[in-house]
């Protein structure tokens, strides 16, 4: 146990400066690193893949600054019958924007108004990545 306990510190250790980036990289190299520790190479794949999900989610600043912007923009919100949380892949009949380099925040999320929520989505997929609150 000992021996596990030194084998997982070492691995955050060098890991450490992967886990300080932003985003889904970061995400990633953190979910991995963790998985690690408990389960092993099939521990590291799933929590890679889970980390990448979450990471690509904005921080709280930009969260701020993304709201500010959709309010100013006044967008119309769209209905849908879906329950609007992170996973969902919203129909067609959404309509997504861009958030201009102005806002200040890198993503290549698009962001919808979605039930009166302002949600961040990936165009590829449709799928919700964050309700912005």
């Amino acid at each position: 146990m000992k021996r596990l306990l030194i084998t997982a510190g070492t691995i955050v250790l060098l890991a450490a400066p992967a886990m300080a980036q932003s985003g889904a990289a970061g995400g990633a190299a953190a979910g991995a690193v963790g998985g690690a520790v408990v389960g092993g190479p099939v521990g590291a794949a799933v929590g890679g893949v889970t980390g990448a999900i979450v990471g690509g989610a904005l921080s709280a600043p930009d969260q701020t600054r993304v709201r500010e912007y959709v309010v100013k923009e006044h967008h119309p919100s769209v209905k849908v019958q879906e329950d609007v949380r992170v996973g969902t892949v919203l129909p067609g009949t959404v309509t997504y924007y861009e958030i201009p380099n102005k806002v200040g925040v890198k993503t290549t999320y698009r962001y919808a108004v979605v039930n009166d929520r302002t949600v961040l989505v990936d165009p590829a997929t449709h799928k919700v990545i964050q309700v912005i609150e």
